[in-house]
């Protein structure tokens, strides 16, 4: 395994000072197959410690949004989250939120992250902008009517009429990094 001569200063904030985001199990096997420049590139770039403006308009025109959890254990859950452009609502540049919609009732990913608030986000546009936008962080389970008083612009009705029915979860970005545009450039 090789090993990067440069000591990591990253731009986004992960762990210890100095500690570049991602696991150590990406950066043994950046460095194994060769990728760990690249990598670096990636993480100076476009990994920041905060949404951007671009990334909040783009957050804020979403319509699609996936959700990954997993429980204590460590069981994987991936969800769809769909709604009219705003549901996924920008409070800041280091936090969302979206509404808990009445679903089929399993609750997978509010009962994930009652017990591991990590969360992945991503939300993507296959239409106009052809690009994604992925956001790390852990997350808060708030009731709708205590999110509402901190936050009275946030939408009463949402799509086809939905109301929140579980409240909202709130996450708080650890690193947020663009996906490459699939459009000419």
């Amino acid at each position: 395994m090789s090993t990067s001569p440069d000591p990591p200063q990253p731009r986004a904030q992960h762990g210890a000072p100095g500690q570049l985001p991602g696991s150590a199990g990406e950066h043994a096997l950046q460095a194994e197959r060769g990728s760990a420049a690249r990598a670096r590139r990636f993480y100076d770039e476009q990994v920041l410690a905060c949404l951007a403006p671009e990334m909040q308009a783009f957050l804020a025109r979403a319509e699609m949004l996936f959700v990954a959890t997993a429980d204590a254990n460590g069981e994987c859950d991936s969800s769809i989250r769909c709604g009219p452009p705003g549901f996924l609502a920008v409070l800041d540049e280091t936090h969302v939120a979206y509404p808990e919609y009445r679903g089929n009732g399993v609750l997978a990913s509010l009962g994930n992250l009652a017990e591991n608030p990590h969360v992945g986000l991503l939300a993507l546009d296959l239409v106009e902008d052809l690009i994604g936008l992925h956001v790390n962080g852990s997350v808060r389970i708030v009731d709708d009517a205590a999110l509402r008083v901190e936050h009275p612009e946030l939408p009463t009705e949402q799509a086809g009429g939905r109301e929140p029915s579980a409240g909202w979860w709130s996450a708080w970005p650890r690193h947020t990094g663009t996906a490459a545009s699939t459009s000419p450039a």
